[in-house]
């Protein structure tokens, strides 16, 4: 049976890797800077992770969410001291367009509301009313367009206030710093006027964090440096390593009854043990400081090279946006120097979001490489 072709490939078959170093088949080392989509937050194959997952499957696999699972808890329990989110209930699936998708379903239980507020270029997944709210029409079909969202300009309350006055809005969703879309934020007096006017209108305030959690802006999440207080946040990609894990937090304020929300595989032993060394490493490893430091590094650096426009978001969720099309570097970077970069919505821009245990060595290799090609310009 073939696969069904929706993903254009690069030419390279992975088949280990080892902290911030993958290896393919032929035995070439990469130096990734992408971590897939930004999921491998302690770096590839850690030793606590691998551990952690290998004595769970040994014991427990999985069963189902109709019985105890003290994991789920000690999960909750965790995540609540290290996140500092106090109070949040935890609901957990399995991918950050699930996360949201019961982050926008929770929402609307709720108040009742039926319409959605999201931002131009925003990101939240593929499926049903998180792809709706995504600022993309190529990947939203019809049966997608038929919820009720509304797209404003991130930054412009004014256009909020509007459309919220209307009383027909569930949920505000929002990327703190967007992902897909190209790196862009906004400023702590938009994001803190956005909380007022949710709360003015009994709209719920979704905080999307799936991309930019789990410490990669160096807090460990996004939000946390506007000094809010999201109704909903919803988390995945670095939250499992590269195990399939997401889920939402959800303020005291929603409360919860039995089958408004499910999930078969959600929150499964092996997603929770995955989870929990996740958060160990980044606590003993003091992984969100370095991100910190590294990012510091990595923009000092980067303000030196040609051609560069701007250098855009925060912590290890970091673009480098030039005044050209970046398809063909990015592609020189990846065949001629074995490096792993992403792309964006923005055609420009490269996006940077490597392992959170990355060292100024490895910047220096990448910038290194980058300067050799911009030269040749």
């Amino acid at each position: 049976m073939s696969l069904f072709n929706v993903y254009p490939l690069f030419d390279i078959t992975p088949v280990s890797a080892k902290d911030i170093y993958v290896y393919d088949n032929n035995n070439v080392e990469y130096l990734d800077l992408y971590g897939g989509h930004a999921v491998i937050s302690i770096g590839h194959s850690h030793p606590k992770y691998v551990s952690a997952i290998s004595n769970q499957v040994e014991k427990l696999g999985f069963y189902s969410n109709a019985i105890q699972n003290p994991l789920q808890v000690e999960l909750g329990d965790k995540l609540e001291a290290i996140s500092r989110c106090k109070d949040y209930q935890l609901f957990l699936c399995n991918s950050g367009a699930e996360a949201n998708e019961n982050a926008l379903k929770l929402a609307s239980f709720h108040n009742g509301k039926t319409k959605v507020l999201s931002f131009k270029n925003s990101f939240h997944g593929r499926t049903s009313a998180a792809v709706a709210a995504t600022d993309n029409p190529k990947i939203v079909a019809p049966i997608n367009a038929q919820q009720d969202v509304d797209f404003v300009e991130l930054g412009d309350l004014e256009a909020v206030e509007t459309i919220l006055k209307q009383n027909e809005t569930c949920a505000v969703i929002v990327e703190f710093i967007q992902g897909v879309g190209g790196l862009d934020q906004s400023t702590t007096e938009f994001y803190q006027g956005l909380e007022t006017l949710c709360k003015l209108h009994n709209t719920a305030f979704i905080a999307d964090e799936v991309q930019s959690g789990f410490g990669r802006t160096g807090d460990f999440f996004a939000f946390q440096k506007h000094n809010i207080t999201p109704d909903i946040i919803s988390i995945a990609k670095g939250m499992g390593n590269g195990f399939p894990v997401g889920g939402i937090l959800i303020h005291p304020s929603i409360k919860a009854s039995f089958g408004l929300l499910g999930t078969t595989f959600g929150g499964n032993h092996l997603a929770c043990a995955a989870t929990l060394s996740v958060l160990e490493v980044l606590e003993e490893e003091k992984l969100m400081e370095n991100a910190k430091n590294i990012s510091e590094y990595f923009q000092e650096k980067a303000k030196s090279l040609p051609n560069l426009k701007s250098i855009k978001g925060r912590g290890l969720m970091l673009g480098l946006e030039f005044d050209f099309p970046i398809s063909d570097l990015r592609k020189k970077l990846i065949f001629d120097h074995h490096i792993f970069t992403g792309s964006a919505k923005n055609p420009n821009l490269i996006r940077i979001l490597p392992p959170l245990t990355i060292q100024k060595k490895h910047i220096d290799v990448f910038f290194e490489a980058l300067e050799k090609e911009l030269n040749k310009l």
